[in-house]
């Protein structure tokens, strides 16, 4: 296993990567293994096995490489992790027995914080039709 790289051996590998250059890609890859792993470790203990998240980590990580522009004025590494960590805050939002759209998320968060304000207000648990009418 490789470890990691310098600023500008990243750079020369991403050059090559742009140019199609698979070779390249899989070296960036695996000098970028231990950075997966260790946004890997701040997302353990949320119910997913640690080869899943290091795999999910795998596929942030290859968008960055695919992704990543020296324009960007980052070293590779600044712009990778938020990357993996992104990948692997999707699997977790995202993965549960039943999919529940964006929109009744939403509603189930506006009518939690509705009703802590009318139990503020009224100084008890509002029934079911107040909380619709607030």
């Amino acid at each position: 296993m490789k470890g990691p790289l310098d600023h500008e051996s990243a750079l020369t590998l991403l050059q090559r990567v742009k140019k199609g250059d698979e070779a390249a890609r899989a070296e960036l890859f695996e000098c970028n293994v231990a950075l997966v792993k260790a946004v890997v470790r701040r997302f353990l203990n949320r119910g997913a096995e640690y080869d899943d998240l290091v795999q999910l980590g795998g596929i942030g990580l290859l968008k960055a490489i695919d992704r990543f522009d020296p324009a960007f004025g980052v070293r590779f590494s600044t712009y990778a992790v938020p990357m993996i960590a992104g990948e692997i805050r999707r699997f977790l939002r995202d993965d549960g027995m039943v999919k529940v759209s964006r929109a009744a998320k939403e509603l189930a968060a506006k009518a939690a914080k509705g009703r802590e304000a009318l139990c503020t207000q009224l100084g008890r648990e509002p029934p079911a039709e107040e909380l619709a009418a607030h």
